[in-house]
């Protein structure tokens, strides 16, 4: 099965609780700190594999979990840290962030890869807390929460050539013949069902990708047909090759079918009309095609390539025209750097850190940063509640309470945790 589109949602590695514990040794009159930090979680690394073609492996992987990090302990030992969760995924694949449509990653590289959602670190234990105002603290951190988000992810194949037409006009027909792929061939509409990829050597021995795409219909931009679903795959082709049935044997006509395509093209991305294009006449062999290649000439100021795919007619030539301009034409970024989320990563840095809202005698606040450090705070001592207090009080949180009218017992919620409001 065929998969190309995959919503998933993944959930980094909590990190490893720090450790409060204290030295206590018979000759060791000063004891002191003695807890070790925790381990930092695991990372949601995606990593590109050439020798996957597809993404059914992540059909059924709607959340995926990393592994959290160990616990400090005492005696000063710290947490290991958790392996990185790694999914491989075709080379081709592009992942988005699915709630603001930034890229994260285009994997075009076999073994290349990208850290998509990142582990927390380690809470940190009692001895790496202490200072000189408090050499001895009885409290520890808990491990950070790992990073959640929801992505999506879709393959674009990698293929230097893209045949592109409406159905039965033998694209399948002419990959099979120049390359090693054996594609579905009959003579119905829609035998395709979804993209073939192919290796074409020249004589100079030069290797080339070429992919047979669905076959379009009038509309499959819109979603008619099954091209739509497809289209994306022709995104990252350096040339597209028109093959039309130039002996209009399914009863089209062929100028009007290449209309079709190219329109087809220009409303899913105006940007595939700039790509280049090579116009390739098959079924040359059969009655009325050569009559109806002199009147498609006529109507169109470029070079025709004639061919009989099933013949195995003049497709030494193509092969060889296709390979030289693949040599030619450079290589071309996918993405505008304006929708890479490395662009964008400090966008939000100069906003309020929290937001309060009062509904009643209740105070709920909430943004990442303070549920991010309530989340790392163990409420074991009162010296941790109290080293809680002090952070909220230093981000500005108290005199904002005060601002909106907080009164002595008061709740204050965050998260899923209430509790009473004193001066």
């Amino acid at each position: 099965m065929f998969i190309d589109e995959v919503i998933m949602e993944v959930t980094a590695g909590r990190g490893g609780d720090g450790c409060m514990a204290f030295l206590r040794e018979k000759f060791v009159p000063m004891g002191g700190p003695n807890g070790g930090n925790g381990g930092k979680g695991a990372n949601i690394v995606f990593k590109a594999d050439e020798g996957l073609k597809t993404l059914i492996d992540l059909r059924y992987l709607k959340n995926v979990k990393g592994d959290a990090g160990l616990n400090g302990e005492g005696k000063n030992k710290n947490g290991k840290s958790a392996e990185d969760k790694i999914i491989k995924v075709p080379v081709g694949t592009t992942i988005k962030d699915f709630e603001n449509n930034f890229i994260i990653a285009d994997l075009t590289k076999h073994n290349e890869e990208v850290v998509v959602a990142y582990g927390g670190k380690g809470g940190r234990g009692n001895v790496t807390l202490a200072t000189r105002n408090n050499p001895c603290p009885s409290f520890a951190e808990r491990g950070e929460p790992g990073e959640t988000r929801k992505i999506k992810v879709e393959l674009r194949m990698l293929a230097d050539v893209g045949l592109v037409g409406m159905p039965s006009v033998g694209k399948s027909t002419i990959l099979s013949m120049i390359t090693n792929a054996n594609p579905k061939i009959a003579s119905y509409h829609f035998t395709t069902l979804s993209p073939n990829l192919g290796v074409v050597t020249t004589k100079e021995k030069f290797n080339y990708v070429i992919a047979d795409l669905p076959g379009l219909i009038e509309g499959a931009g819109d979603g008619a047909g099954l091209g739509h679903k497809f289209l994306k795959h022709i995104e990252r082709t350096k040339i597209i090759a028109h093959i039309i049935d130039m002996s209009a044997s399914e009863g089209r006509d062929p100028y009007e079918d290449y209309l079709i395509i190219r329109k087809e093209l220009e409303k899913f991305s105006p940007k595939l009309l700039n790509k280049k294009e090579v116009i390739i006449a098959n079924k040359m062999d059969l009655p009325s095609a050569r009559e109806n290649l002199i009147n498609f000439k006529k109507k169109i100021n470029q070079e025709v390539y004639e061919i009989s795919a099933i013949n195995n007619q003049n497709l030494d030539t193509i092969i060889n025209v296709l390979g030289k301009l693949v040599k030619e034409i450079p290589n071309e970024t996918l993405y505008e750097e304006d929708v890479q989320e490395s662009h964008v990563l400090y966008k939000f840095k100069a906003e309020k850190p929290f937001t309060i809202i009062k509904e009643d005698h209740v105070f709920i606040i909430k943004g990442e940063k303070v549920e991010k450090i309530f989340k790392m705070i163990n409420f074991n001592t009162e010296e941790a509640i109290s080293r809680f207090a002090k952070k909220l009080r230093n981000m500005g949180v108290d005199e904002e309470l005060e601002k909106l009218g907080v009164e002595e017992g008061d709740i204050i919620r965050i998260l899923d945790y209430e509790f009473e409001y004193t001066k």
